[in-house]
């Protein structure tokens, strides 16, 4: 009993060595032709499949839907009860079935075929050596626009009948589909956070306009406003800082540490000079659509706490503070 989980490890990793192989040689042409497929969907994918293929079929869908591409699983039984419907003129599908020979997804190849709706089949057909034709071709196969192996050597369940090592090489052949797809689409990491806002994904790739604060919590004060007033603005905000704007464009920025080097210079005389007299007056920006991370590069570097948020036309559109990029689990 010690060594099984070792022996089930060792058999699915053969069968994924074995994949590996195929999709380098004799399954190269196949595997680029269902890229192909899915890069010219105009509407969505579709993925199918009965029992432990079905719940592959789930994660694949989720898989493509998380790197740029729709995509939905559809229960082959519910399918022909209602929810063929959402398979339109457009889209591709994707059917999963060990066998080839799954009764659920057969039953719905006459409405596939009849909307021309391309498919794509992962079976495990069996094949000869030496790259000769399939011994024992199934139906969903002979169906496919193009048909792509999964099959195994051996199954790693000690009575080979619970499917594992099968459903291991669907699992990693529809990665490998979606890591292609997304590659030949040209799926950026900016992609990637517009899709994940949320968990721990989400706050890794935040960007400053959702962590900024802006509107009664943002301290701003004008070039002419008294030092006074605008210390007042500083402690009300509580951020340390404050903007200073003229006509909604920043023209500089207060910060406690300029506050104290003033007072330290000039000392009381200090209340009686104006925000224009004591701003820094080309203070470190950032652009609202920059990711969190990049802000948080530039604190770190000029050594200080806060950055102003500000568009193309130098408009303020808020402060985002060190604080702010504690709960994004960067600090």
């Amino acid at each position: 009993m010690k060594h099984t989980g070792e022996k089930v490890v060792r058999i699915e990793a053969e069968a994924l060595s074995a994949l590996a192989n195929r999709l380098a040689g004799s399954m190269a042409a196949s595997f680029e032709e269902a890229v192909t497929l899915l890069h010219n969907c105009k509407g969505r994918i579709v993925v199918t499949g009965m029992g432990k293929s079905g719940i592959i079929a789930r994660k694949i869908a989720a898989t493509l839907s998380s790197t740029g591409t729709p995509a939905l699983f559809m229960h082959p039984v519910e399918a022909v009860h209602g929810d063929l419907g959402m398979v339109v003129r457009g889209d591709v599908v994707i059917a999963l079935s060990a066998s080839g020979e799954t009764e659920e997804i057969l039953r719905l190849l006459t409405t596939i075929k009849r909307l021309q709706v391309p498919l794509i089949a992962f079976t495990c057909d069996e094949f000869e050596n030496h790259g000769e034709a399939p011994r024992n071709i199934s139906t969903l196969s002979a169906a496919a626009d193009t048909s792509l192996d999964c099959s195994v050597a051996k199954e790693a369940c000690s009575l080979g009948l619970a499917p594992t090592a099968s459903t291991t090489t669907m699992l990693a052949l529809g990665d490998a589909l979606a890591v292609a797809l997304a590659e030949k689409r040209g799926f950026k990491e900016e992609d990637f956070a517009d899709l994940h806002p949320g968990g721990k994904l989400g706050r890794r790739f935040a960007r400053v306009e959702s962590l900024m604060h802006t509107g009664d919590a943002l301290p701003q004060v004008t070039p002419q406003t008294k030092m006074p007033d605008a210390i007042y603005e500083m402690s009300r905000k509580k951020l340390g800082v404050t903007a200073v704007v003229d006509g909604g464009k920043l023209v500089g920025i207060i910060s406690d540490g300029d506050l104290r080097r003033l007072l330290q210079q000039r000392g009381k005389d200090v209340l009686d000079l104006t925000a224009d007299e004591c701003m820094t007056r080309t203070p470190k920006t950032i652009a609202p659509e920059e990711f969190a991370t990049a802000a948080l590069a530039v604190m770190e570097e000029k050594k200080i706490t806060s950055l102003a948020v500000v568009n193309s036309a130098g408009i303020l559109q808020g402060i985002v503070h060190l604080h702010d990029l504690w709960g994004t689990e960067m600090v």
